[in-house]
């Protein structure tokens, strides 16, 4: 055995937690362990995702990466009769799904004059709009203020030293509050676990240094991954850049906070209404509106107290 072998089997263990001495001070390290905390993971810049719709090519490739990533069950390949899109939406076992929005000018042509001629009369005014598909990989929203997390009331639901929402499994009791609160609709209950899912950003990957699987998989970086900040910068200039080139209706949905909802770490660049992507035009917060409830319940709750006391008062004399 050389000297430095022998030096690394002599050096004790540092990693090693210190053993409790005696068996009163066992004991009691074994009842009070549950109860400690552990060392919160040092914050983070923000991460999260810029989805450019513009140059999305509706491949898929990010909802096949994500299965396979998290390993999750296919969903089948069944033809909905409306699209060519068979995914259909976002559930527990589809955390990124691709909307199909295929949008195609119905104008029946004019009706010939009576010499059989085109009458340039009833010719339309403007042209028909262009026949077009939007695509949109749609995710997990990241809210800078997640109703989701406010309404969860096991804590299953955090934010994490990245500041993205991540949902404990193993807490979630199934109530299904944060798929109600959820103004996006992303949150689903799994029918084979009973807890809910939703995209993690790839808390594992991104622990490791690694880009989400389905930023990594995107082939013409729809999907993008980084510092929120920085995001949202390279967002801007990208919509300057599209308004220069005769894209006037492209704009941000999601990068600033508005009088009802917060800012989303999880923002897209659209060229048409949300409505047409399937997202509310005006998301608000449940929990704005709960502070007249709160305030209605405690004077109930008041009064409640004042009326019995008064009732054991009464009956007392």
């Amino acid at each position: 055995m050389t000297s430095r072998e022998a030096q690394v089997v002599s050096t004790p263990q540092s990693a090693d937690p210190p053993r409790p001495r005696g068996r009163l001070a066992e004991v009691v390290a074994r009842l009070t362990y549950p109860f400690r905390r552990g060392a919160a993971p040092a914050k983070q810049p923000a991460t999260g995702f810029y989805t450019d719709t513009t140059v999305c090519i509706g491949c898929k490739a990010c909802e096949v990466a994500c299965k396979q990533w998290n390993q999750l069950p296919a969903d089948g390949f069944n033809w909905s009769g409306n699209s060519y899109d068979n995914t259909g939406e976002l559930s527990a076992s589809s955390l990124r799904h691709v909307k199909f929005i295929e949008q195609f000018a119905d104008v029946l042509p004019p009706p010939p004059s009576p010499n059989g001629r085109m009458s340039l009369d009833v010719l339309p005014a403007e042209p028909p709009p262009a026949n077009r598909w939007l695509m949109m990989s749609d995710v997990c929203k990241h809210c800078a203020a997640a109703p989701c997390q406010q309404a969860c009331p096991t804590g299953a639901i955090l934010y994490n030293e990245f500041a993205n929402v991540y949902i404990q499994r193993d807490i979630c009791n199934g109530c299904a509050y944060c798929v109600a609160a959820c103004p996006f609709g992303v949150i689903t209950r799994s029918h084979f676990d009973g807890h809910t899912h939703k995209c993690t950003l790839c808390y594992d990957r991104q622990k490791d240094g690694l880009v989400p699987a389905c930023a990594k998989a995107c082939p013409t970086a729809s999907i993008q991954f980084g510092p929120v900040e920085e995001l949202r910068e390279r967002a801007r200039q990208r919509v300057e850049e599209l308004h220069s080139r005769a894209v006037p209706g492209a704009y941000l949905y999601g990068d600033s906070p508005t009088e009802t909802y917060t800012e989303l770490n999880s923002f897209y660049l659209l060229v048409d209404r949300p409505a047409t992507y399937g997202l509310p035009e005006a998301p608000f917060n449940p929990w704005i509106h709960m502070t007249g409830d709160y305030v209605r319940a405690v004077l109930s709750g008041l009064g409640a107290m004042g009326g019995l006391l008064a009732v054991f008062l009464v009956m007392g004399q």
